[in-house]
């Protein structure tokens, strides 16, 4: 898949939204066209080296947590 031409207002933008916790890669990808193998390219070009790994590091406890009040509401729900 061919990344899409962006301004540098919209790599601005698609930074900025991805160091946000509360957007999800799929909301990138909605607004800007870049998979989330797409954003992490281009935050790993944009970003200082420690400061992507550390990025990269807070998105996958992110997720695992998600993932894990996810199976909680599941359990729930299903009482």
């Amino acid at each position: 898949m061919q990344q899409p031409e962006l301004n540098e207002a919209d790599v601005s933008a698609v930074i900025e939204m991805a160091l946000s916790d509360h957007v999800s890669f799929a909301d990138i990808e909605r607004e800007y066209g870049l998979s989330d193998s797409q954003t992490k390219q281009l935050m790993r070009s944009s970003l200082k080296p420690s400061s992507y790994r550390n990025w990269r590091k807070r998105v996958r406890e992110f997720s695992d947590r998600r993932e894990h009040y996810k199976e909680r509401n599941r359990a729930s729900a299903s009482c």
